[in-house]
């Protein structure tokens, strides 16, 4: 497959296809810090249109404009780097999730400000348990699509969704030893409660239903 060199983090290169689709609109970016030789990522994001250089202008109190606020009072300016355009909105997904994933986050020793990572993330790990780089990013990006998913689902179906119409409908079919099933799809559905996203509609038939 022809494609051509994006970025080329520790794990090793990133290939995409050259093909150009101009009925897509979506692009992946990069912002850099200009400060370092060469100029290194601390941020990665998609979207369509301005979205790469609404950073710029926009403040937030995220670290992500902490670090080009400090750029900029240094007298440089971060770099808007377009790495690759023409992309669905599933492409421009699955590949912001590699990149963020490859690169790492601040939280976990890698380079991007991108907040993926949970400020309390989990328990007290065994001594000899290795988290591989790039392994808690992706389980975050996965789990927020998975919350995404569901959600869209619920809004869809305003008379209320169940766990076995998650399960199904979005393929989140799962069981342990053949027991225990589809506590997948229960566990993404508490997440959502706990965040206010859903709230739970007892009765008869108890759903799930969207927030407004």
């Amino acid at each position: 497959m022809q494609g051509k060199i994006l970025l080329q983090p520790s794990q090793g290169l990133i290939l995409l296809s050259s093909q150009r689709m101009t009925t897509n609109f979506y692009y992946v970016y990069a912002l850099k810090d200009p400060r370092s030789s060469p100029a290194r990522p601390f941020y990665v994001g998609k979207g369509t249109g301005s979205r790469a250089y609404d950073h710029l202008v926009v403040p937030d109190t995220t670290r992500k404009y902490t670090r080009i606020k400090e750029i900029l009072a240094g007298g440089a300016k971060p770099m808007v780097d377009i790495l690759i355009e023409d992309l669905t909105e599933a492409q421009a997904l699955r590949l912001e999730a590699e990149l963020i994933a490859a690169f790492g986050t601040e939280e976990t020793g890698g380079l991007l400000t991108n907040a993926v990572v949970p400020a309390r993330l989990g328990g007290k790990k065994r001594k000899h348990i290795v988290v591989p780089q790039g392994a808690v990013e992706r389980a975050q990006l996965g789990l927020e699509f998975l919350k995404t998913a569901v959600l869209q689902l619920a809004k869809a179906n305003p008379q209320g969704i169940s766990n076995s119409d998650v399960a199904s409908l979005l393929g989140l079919r799962s069981d342990y030893l053949g027991r225990q099933k589809d506590y997948l799809s229960y566990s993404v559905l508490g997440l959502l409660l706990r965040e206010g996203r859903i709230k739970r509609r007892d009765g008869a038939s108890p759903c799930h239903v969207a927030e407004s």
